[in-house]
């Protein structure tokens, strides 16, 4: 796929070949920004934590707690819930049923979504470090003049996956 000038680059999380022994300085991370508001990282935030590292893409909650049989979904969503309070988590919103969630961007690089409309999948991408300053640049000058103070971007394209058009 092309955006603009540059090729669309597909991301797998750097983070992905660890299969559930995350490098420690995540595990810091995660930790320093639970104690920011008050919370432990508690085992079962660990083990969330782990299996989105090891993804390498946004999973939905019950792809989370089918990965790891010491985790109850209850306690996934409430865990799920202060991870993202934290910016330790992020949710993707899909047209199912489901929202997705991934490691924020201190534990990823920066990238962005391609979200089908049909079946929910989310597959992360990068753009070209020129067409991501061009986006950059362009989304500041538009904050900036409604008197917004931006401190990052996200973008989510939405549209259909290929399984799904050939699926018709």
């Amino acid at each position: 796929m092309t955006i603009g000038t540059g090729t669309v680059f597909h991301l797998r999380s750097p983070l992905a070949s660890y299969h559930l022994g995350v490098k420690q300085d995540v595990h810091q991370l995660a930790a320093q920004r639970l104690r920011r508001i008050s919370q432990r990282y508690t085992a079962g935030r660990r083990r969330i934590v782990e299996v989105l590292a090891a993804a390498g893409h946004p999973l939905t909650i019950p792809e989370i707690v089918g990965s790891d049989s010491d985790l109850a979904t209850s306690s996934v969503y409430r865990n799920l819930v202060t991870l993202e309070h934290a910016g330790v988590a992020t949710r993707i919103v899909t047209s199912q049923e489901h929202a997705r969630f991934e490691l924020s961007e201190p534990f990823n690089r920066h990238h962005h979504h391609l979200v089908c409309v049909d079946c929910g999948k989310v597959d992360d991408f990068i753009l070209p470090k020129g067409v991501e300053e061009s986006l950059d640049s362009a989304l500041r000058r538009a904050a900036q003049k409604e008197g917004f103070a931006p401190t990052d971007h996200r973008l989510d394209l939405t549209g259909t996956c290929p399984d799904c058009q050939a699926a018709g």
